[in-house]
């Protein structure tokens, strides 16, 4: 990825401990991303995925920058609820699934997704199949693969969400947005954390979806830094791995005080609503804490995900546990 030498680059060391290199016809920053030393070009023709990596690029002023985007159909109301819908309107939805030849029919010349976030070795679009198209990418750091298996994460979430903002700041030059950005978020999470402060940490269970098994947040996963800093615990919070499939008899034993829905269409159900009444009627779940004493909030995927809406998140989940 380093060819500095070669290129006879002029070499720069930013004081945020990026490299850049200023070379006739552009800029190259080196970042650390997914705990490699990734080389870019600054990009102008951006394609993403998914909701929350989309608005990634919307929060820091970068809707110039993306040529298209893609999302799920499940993702619908994410796009039309989200802070940066005027940004979705002006740039065009791509596909409802990434591919090879979305990426090229779009002229791209950065993919940013991630792991079970658009790459996946069964669909044939990787980080390695892509550069061998010429295309740079950039992967979502709460879903860089540990080294263990396919298991994501090698970080906590939210150091994840601020890792990606000030690499991001860096490749395309809006590193004092990036900072403005971090700081924010941290203070509405320090801010968030005084709701609860003091108070008993209830127990709990995000329910992203699944009849036969649950597919819930390990502590890689967003949730995690959600629940906790909104003053719970998670309770799957021990499996070192990000999204990830448990068993009934596992959410039964840990027993929640309260259930977190992911609020996205999944093709079990569409709506919360017809999440909540699943795990209501489900016989198993009965005894358990949240679901007898009717203990259900709801927020949306693009909120649960990496993404700019997690520190609101946390302050949203706090209001509900501390009034609860």
């Amino acid at each position: 990825m380093r060819r500095f030498a070669a290129l006879g680059l002029v070499l720069l060391t930013t004081a945020c401990g990026a490299t850049v290199a200023q070379e006739q016809g552009g800029v190259t920053t080196t970042v650390t991303n997914c705990g490699q030393e990734v080389s870019y070009r600054t990009p102008t023709r951006v394609v993403t995925n998914d909701t929350g990596i989309t608005e990634l690029m919307f929060a820091l002023g970068l809707a110039d920058r993306v040529v298209g985007y893609v999302v799920g159909p499940g993702q619908h109301r994410d796009v039309e609820t989200s802070p940066w819908k005027a940004d979705f309107d002006r740039v065009p939805k791509l596909a409802e699934r990434i591919s090879k030849e979305v990426v090229q029919g779009a002229g791209a010349d950065l993919v940013f997704a991630g792991w079970n976030y658009g790459f996946s070795e069964s669909t044939g679009l990787t980080p390695d199949s892509l550069r061998d198209l010429g295309v740079a990418t950039y992967q979502l750091t709460e879903a860089c693969r540990n080294g263990v298996g396919k298991q994501r994460g090698i970080m906590p979430p939210l150091e994840a969400l601020y890792t990606d903002l000030r690499n991001l700041g860096r490749i395309f030059g809006v590193s004092d947005r990036a900072e403005r950005l971090v700081a924010e978020y941290q203070a509405q999470v320090a801010r968030a954390a005084e709701l609860m402060a003091g108070r008993p940490r209830p127990r709990v269970f995000l329910y992203d979806s699944g009849l036969d098994q649950p597919f819930t947040s390990g502590r890689n996963a967003a949730p995690q830094d959600i629940i906790g800093h909104a003053g719970g615990d998670n309770i799957f919070g021990d499996l070192d791995d990000s999204w990830t499939t448990v068993g009934w008899e596992a959410v039964v034993a840990r027993d929640p005080e309260v259930v977190l829905i992911n609020d996205y269409a999944d093709g079990d159900a569409d709506t919360p609503q017809q999440k909540e009444a699943f795990l209501r009627s489900y016989p198993p779940l009965a005894g358990v804490t949240a679901v007898r004493e009717g203990r259900f909030f709801a927020l949306p995927y693009a909120a649960l995900v990496e993404g700019p809406r997690n520190p609101a998140a946390i302050e949203a989940l706090a209001r509900y546990l501390a009034g609860a």
